[in-house]
């Protein structure tokens, strides 16, 4: 009798209890292989309550990692989005001077968070020209790798290797993110409207929304060819930004909700 009442803390199959961590990380590594997973199959398996796993896929829900299902979680479906490369070789002039200019904002001695994105490398190769002595946290690679060129410091994140975007991505990339208060960030975004920045990258948004959340300066690089277009996953509000750096100013109900938001706007055309 001694031994019934503790056999529910005992992990099914001799498993160990897992973190949250762990535990959302093997929900994504079931995802890659078969299309659907179970709240009460995961249950069991992880010996926690269905309650715990929900929280849990709503957790990665949030981050675009999954996206919910009757009972469970499915992988996220998307239309086709450019991947890097493809985006690398659109617009060449227009975010080469966005990039100059964001990277002109940086100072010798910051700290400075800078996400994924076509721009955000053109900003990189800036900041390495410029050799401005500063510490950069990022999650893309390319972005470190251009800077390893330069003065800065670089912090490569860990996570899930996102190849397409040569990124990291998930849970182990915003753990470390939020360790770290910066003086500024510089992200990118798939779409721009009067809600604010979104995104369709899969796991990108909520690597922004911790960027912005840890950093004192708040800057977005994006393309007016992006204005008015509304990505998948909602980054953040206007009044989440201090800045956008981009090539043509916008107007309509865009500036007004920027003007309202009291975000400056840089426009490279302008000088």
């Amino acid at each position: 009798m001694a031994h019934a009442g503790t056999t529910s803390e005992i992990p099914v199959r001799g498993r160990r209890r897992l973190k949250k961590e762990e535990r959302r990380r093997q929900i994504l590594l079931e995802l890659k292989l078969r299309p659907h997973v179970r709240i009460s199959e995961l249950s069991e398996r992880f010996n926690v309550s269905t309650e715990t796993l929900r929280r849990d896929f709503d957790a990665l829900a949030d981050e675009g990692l999954v996206a919910r299902a009757h009972g469970g979680a499915t992988a996220p479906t998307q239309g086709h989005y450019p991947s890097l490369d493809e985006r690398a070789n659109a617009r060449i002039e227009e975010r080469e001077r966005i990039g100059k200019r964001a990277a002109e904002l940086v100072q010798d001695g910051e700290t400075v968070m800078i996400d994924s994105g076509s721009t955000t490398i053109e900003m990189a190769r800036a900041l390495a020209y410029l050799g401005t002595s500063c510490t950069v946290i990022t999650n893309s690679i390319p972005v470190a790798m251009t800077l390893g060129h330069g003065a800065a410091q670089i912090l490569l994140c860990p996570g899930e290797y996102l190849a397409a975007e040569s990124a990291v991505i998930g849970t182990e990339t915003l753990e470390f993110l939020s360790r770290y208060n910066v003086d500024r960030c510089m992200i990118g975004s798939s779409g721009f409207s009067e809600e604010g920045p979104s995104e369709t990258v899969r796991g990108f948004a909520a690597v922004k929304r911790t960027m912005l959340h840890r950093a004192r300066e708040r800057h977005l690089l994006i393309d007016s060819e992006k204005f008015g277009r509304r990505g998948l996953a909602h980054v953040g509000d206007m009044s989440d930004l201090r800045s956008i750096v981009v090539n043509t100013a916008p107007a309509g109900a865009l500036l007004a909700a920027l003007e309202a938001a009291k975000v400056r706007i840089i426009a490279t055309d302008e000088g």
